[in-house]
């Protein structure tokens, strides 16, 4: 059998084979290989490793040769690299090492803290600066906001807050709504949490929801600036069941976005454990349960008042010092905040005064709290001078303070006014000064708008009433009283009073929902 010569060309690698062996005898042969490996000159641009085969067919010797394939370059330069072992820049740290490391970095953060007077006790576990440098710039910045040692004492884990990821861009956020600089100090003292917020998922959404409530967009700094803790409420939580229940009780669904900026602190008051007890007390003191609404719709403060600690307290004090159980409705609709401030005090002191200047009794102080309660926050000279006013007008200590337990309002009018209502009484309608004993509210009517043109009509008529007759009504009323052929007695010693229905009448002014600041307590 003869072979002949044949070439065979395969992909990637080529095979090359010559044989010329004209004739193949089947004996005994001996084989022998020989393996040389090669690497050419121009091996870079070579696909393989060239291998020559010799081999004796029958006392012929063939030679044979091949491009290995790609695997077979791989294979070499793989055993190549075994052989070498270059030297190392970089060895890489075990995690012992590592474990080691930030132990003692963070001792030495500690130790640093610990000299400024920082207590680190409530950092384990937080992620922390891993040098005292970038520790220090925090420490730093936090003093430029204007919080002190204790400060950060007392919310420790402000100090896990990056400047550059944390603080700024939540400090901008709030300038650009806003909030001003001069309060960060404060707000940062109330609620430090708000540095470690998300501007996009946590504060963004609040103050979304916020305008959602009627708060005007102008008006919002304001409302963080004085409940910043609202940042961290919940959206769907108190903020909304509180606000829910004030427009179920009758609170002016428009109203509720004055509501809420004047007194933020509603969002945070739990239904059931503060608001909703809060007006149940007041309802069974008799106040109606929509002339509980108006009241906090005017004075929204009012449901901070608590409940155990002051306002049950206050209401006991009162029925201590001679007011009636049954003016107490009248009292709280006339002044609010008798029920919030530290009330014993002011009623003994206000007592002892008005017993000092015109010798009231302990039994009639009770009677002048239940006509005007804003007695108790009534400055001393205030009422000093109007008691010494009266009195040189020629009023007796007696009727000074008959006038004072009939109309108490005597003690708090500005006096310039009263001097000039008083001159037109004795002047033009020449009347005895028991008709102001008698009638000591003469002083709480418009001069111009009231007494002046009331009184001319009656002297052109030639009627003889008393001061109450004249005064002590509306002018539709005092229309009517003209065509009366006599004077009734009940109608000229009527006196004015405070009427729980009024407070319950529909509003129809204008919403106050624009951000106004508190009055003090004091009142005059």
């Amino acid at each position: 059998m003869k072979i002949r010569s044949c070439v065979g060309i395969t992909k990637p690698s080529l095979l090359l084979v010559h044989s010329e062996l004209p004739a193949l005898t089947f004996h005994k042969t001996k084989l022998t290989w020989t393996s040389t490996l090669r690497f050419p000159s121009n091996y870079e641009r070579t696909s393989g490793s060239v291998t020559t085969f010799h081999c004796s067919v029958a006392g012929r010797t063939g030679a044979s040769s091949s491009v290995s394939s790609s695997s077979s370059k791989s294979n070499t330069v793989h055993l190549s690299r075994k052989q070498v072992k270059p030297s190392s820049l970089y060895s890489r740290p075990s995690l012992s090492n590592m474990k080691k490391e930030k132990i003692a970095n963070r001792a030495t953060v500690y130790e640093f803290l610990r000299v400024l007077g920082i207590i680190p006790d409530e950092l384990d576990g937080l992620e922390l600066p891993v040098t005292v440098e970038v520790m220090q710039e925090r420490i730093d910045f936090l003093h430029k906001l204007g919080l002190t040692i204790e400060d950060i004492n007392n919310y420790p884990l402000v100090l896990g807050c990056s400047v550059k990821k944390n603080m700024i861009p939540v400090l901008d956020y709030l300038g650009k709504l806003g909030v001003r600089k001069s309060t960060f100090t404060e707000f940062l003292r109330r609620y430090p949490q708000v540095l470690h917020a998300s501007v996009v998922v946590d504060l963004a959404p609040v103050v979304k929801y916020l305008q959602g409530l009627d708060i005007k967009p102008n008006d919002i700094p304001r409302v963080l600036e004085k409940y910043p803790e609202v940042l961290g409420f919940k959206l769907e939580g108190t903020m909304s069941t509180s606000v829910a229940y004030l427009v179920g009780i009758g609170v002016s669904r428009r109203e509720v976005g004055g509501v809420l900026t004047k007194y933020p602190e509603i969002l945070g008051m739990r239904v059931g454990r503060v608001i909703k007890p809060f007006v149940e007390y007041l309802e069974g003191l008799g106040i109606p349960r929509l002339a509980i609404a108006r009241l906090i719709e005017k004075r929204p403060h009012i449901l901070g008042f608590g409940l155990e600690e002051r306002v049950k307290p206050n209401v006991a004090s009162l029925l201590e010092f001679n007011v009636r159980k049954a003016s107490l409705p009248s009292i709280v609709a006339q002044y609010p905040e008798i029920i919030g401030i530290d009330l014993k005090p002011k009623l003994l002191g206000q007592r002892s005064l008005i017993q000092s200047i015109i010798d009231l009794e302990p039994e009639d102080f009770g009677t002048v709290v239940e006509k005007m309660p804003q007695i108790v926050s009534l400055s001393n000279t205030s009422m000093v001078k109007h008691a010494d006013f009266l009195k040189g007008c020629g009023f007796s200590l007696q009727q000074v303070r008959s006038m004072v337990v009939e109309c108490p309002q005597i003690l708090a009018l500005n006096l310039d006014i009263m001097k000039l209502s008083f001159d037109y009484f004795q002047m033009e309608m020449q009347r005895p000064l028991d008709d102001l004993v008698a009638f000591p509210a003469f002083f709480t009517y418009g001069l111009e708008s009231t007494v002046k043109p009331r009184d001319k009509i009656v002297a052109k008529k030639g009627f003889k009433c008393s001061l109450s007759w004249l005064l002590n009504c509306s002018d539709e009323k005092f229309k009517e009283r003209l065509n009366y052929d006599t004077i009734e007695m009940e109608e000229m010693e009527t006196m004015p009073s405070f009427d729980m229905n009024s407070l319950m009448e529909p509003r129809s002014d204008e919403s106050d929902s624009d951000y106004e600041e508190d009055s003090d307590d004091e009142y005059a």
